[in-house]
């Protein structure tokens, strides 16, 4: 991952490089050679998607000099918003770095202290989750699009969630390979230490709006993000809602950097009207240069 953006773009390079400086250790080799074990470790694969999401879109900036289309607002789901800050200026790439590191950190000590799953349902819509996660005590982390939702919370509360919903009609059931119960009260003793760390870095006022996890609405001010940051680890993500507030204000194209194009899939479910493009390498850079801002 990202080893021929490494080798192509200066601006890249030195975004890797600069992980490395600031992290105290090889991110880059991690990310480029593995072992996937080690990666897979949420401590290293925060700071490691959000570096090569950053090293994308900076290499597509280096591309296109003065010609670069400008956001109109910036979004991420989940991990992501830590990235679309340093789009939006609000946060350096240093800073950034360190921050979902320490995330990452406190949420795996969070996920061993107190066990938990999460698992994605298709199929079913928001009003027969209310129901599940009242019967069942697992709570809604991710509402995707109107017929995915992810659940989140004890192994067994999980599972039983999981047979409700096939018995009440889910298209597909699947059991997520993550570490924690991610965007659940299971985070909960997490949040004093992302509070500190997020209170200890000088944040920007964004240079554009950056619609918010949690709120589903864009957050003008260095206040609101702060806020924003600490009430995610254990809110739901909400996606769909988020995507039609940017398209309510008049955005009609999206573009996803970083690497794979889950987000473009997802956004592509919730509005077929609007262009969606994906950017994670050099090819994917020259043809979204062809596509009219």
């Amino acid at each position: 991952m990202g080893a021929e953006l490494f080798e192509l773009s200066q601006a890249a390079r030195e975004t890797f490089e600069e992980a490395d400086d600031s992290l105290g250790f090889p991110l880059s080799r991690l990310i480029f050679e593995g072992p996937a074990t080690e990666l897979q470790n949420t401590a290293n694969s925060q700071p490691a998607i959000m570096t090569m999401s950053i090293a994308v879109w900076r290499a597509w900036n280096e591309m296109q000099g003065s010609v670069a289309m400008h956001a109109k607002a910036v979004a991420g789901h989940s991990l992501g918003e830590y990235t679309s800050l340093v789009a939006a200026g609000v946060l350096n790439f240093p800073d950034a770095v360190k921050l979902v590191r320490k995330r990452g950190e406190l949420m795996n000590q969070a996920a061993v202290n107190r066990p938990g799953a999460m698992a994605a349902i298709l199929g079913l819509n928001e009003l027969a989750f209310d129901q599940i996660c009242s019967e069942t005590g697992v709570e809604m982390a991710n509402i995707n699009t109107d017929d995915q939702i992810v659940i989140s919370g004890d192994k067994i509360a999980v599972a039983r969630a999981m047979d409700l919903a096939s018995a009440r009609g889910a298209k597909k059931t699947i059991h997520l390979p993550v570490s924690g119960a991610f965007h659940s009260s299971l985070m909960m003793e997490a949040e004093a230490g992302l509070a500190d760390a997020v209170q200890s870095l000088h944040f920007n006022e964004p240079k554009m709006p950056v619609v918010g996890n949690c709120t589903s609405k864009s957050l003008t001010t260095a206040v609101e993000i702060r806020h924003e940051l600490v009430n995610g680890l254990c809110h739901c993500v909400l996606w769909k809602d988020s995507v039609r507030h940017i398209v309510d204000s008049g955005v009609t194209q999206f573009v996803e950097f970083g690497s794979g194009g889950v987000l473009a899939g997802l956004i592509k479910r919730i509005d077929r009207g609007v262009k969606v493009t994906t950017v994670s390498d050099t090819a994917s850079m020259r043809k979204l240069a062809g596509i009219e801002s």
